[in-house]
């Protein structure tokens, strides 16, 4: 059987009325005043409502598109910030460290004032033993620099150590804390002596032992300085170690002990000072240089008087200073 044909309008046609019908309306719009009513209610409830609808859409477009601008603008902005942060980050780490390599170098400045009698050399630690505290390290000055075994380092507040090793370019320092150390030192306001030994379980709590004190008059207290002694085999005299911290009698009732507190931060050492001068080399000078003296100073006498002066001054023992019995072991390394 035969399908009937569908009846279709060219496409063309179909244009062409549409043109028509809009020219006529056109027209009519024009020469007549037909759009005031019918038209207007028409376009009221139809093309209103589209042209908000085209309006809310394209103010909502608008929107991202301002909001996509604003925030690749924010982005840009915050990565040029952080490269900010990261330069003032920098630049303030650097002036933190000048900072303090600046004071640490005043502290040595004053520390050289301090003991400006004796020949001194600048040295940056450049190792140490594991653990917080500085009891053994190595510096950056040698024998080639003039350092020797039994010089003394100083830094911060006083006292660090001796020096016990020796390379072309390097040294190796014993701190004060050490197990192995010990000193022969003084009370400063009465001269009476004793010892200051290392210890680096009493170091956690911040403190030396004190031992073997000669206090009779009982004038020592909490907060007395404690320096290098006279009779001190390595030391030079006079050069703090730590302030009295706790004090005893012992249980001969002859001698005190206690504790103290170091006058340097064993827990951060960057920089030190060596005292180039030997102590025994000091005192040998020392006196030479009194024998010389006295030789040229002393007036020419008789015999009887030499003869009587042959003996001690007066006030003075011909024996030696009365020292503990450990003396022997002081300054140990």
């Amino acid at each position: 059987m035969r399908r009937r044909e569908r009846f279709t309008i060219p496409g063309k046609y179909i244009l062409f009325v549409l043109t028509v019908l809009c020219v006529g309306t056109m027209s009519l719009s024009f020469l007549t005043d037909f759009d005031g009513g019918p038209l207007n209610v028409i376009s009221g409830y139809v093309l209103i409502p589209v042209q908000r609808g085209i309006n809310s859409a394209g103010g909502w477009m608008r929107s991202k598109v301002e909001n996509l601008e604003e925030l690749t603008a924010v982005r840009g902005e915050n990565e040029s910030l952080k490269e900010q942060v990261a330069e003032l980050t920098l630049e303030n780490n650097s002036l933190l460290q000048e900072r303090y390599e600046l004071a640490e170098l005043r502290r040595l400045y004053d520390l050289d004032n301090e003991y400006g009698s004796l020949d001194k050399i600048a040295a940056n630690v450049i190792g140490k033993d594991t653990g917080n505290w500085f009891h053994m390290f190595l510096i950056d000055k040698g024998s080639d620099d003039g350092i020797r075994v039994d010089m003394n380092v100083i830094a911060g507040g006083g006292l660090v150590g001796i020096v016990t090793k020796t390379g072309p370019d390097w040294a190796q320092v014993r701190s004060i804390i050490d197990d192995m150390s010990n000193v022969s030192a003084m009370v400063l306001k009465n001269s009476d002596l004793c010892y200051v030994r290392g210890d680096l379980q009493m170091m956690t709590e911040g403190t030396m032992q004190l031992n073997e004190l000669r206090d009779p008059n009982d004038e020592v207290e909490q907060g007395d300085k404690v320096v290098t002694s006279h009779v001190s085999a390595k030391f030079h005299k006079g050069i703090l170690i730590g302030y009295v911290n706790e004090i005893h009698t012992d249980a001969n009732n002859l001698t005190k002990s206690g504790s103290l507190t170091p006058a340097v931060d064993f827990e951060h050492l960057s920089t030190v000072l060596v005292i180039t001068d030997l102590k025994q080399q000091v005192d040998v000078n020392k006196a030479d240089g009194e024998e010389a003296d006295s030789q040229e100073e002393q007036p020419p006498v008789s015999g009887d008087e030499t003869e009587e002066s042959s003996g001690t001054p007066d006030g003075e023992s011909s024996t030696t200073p009365d020292v503990p019995e450990s003396a022997e072991g002081e300054e140990t390394e």
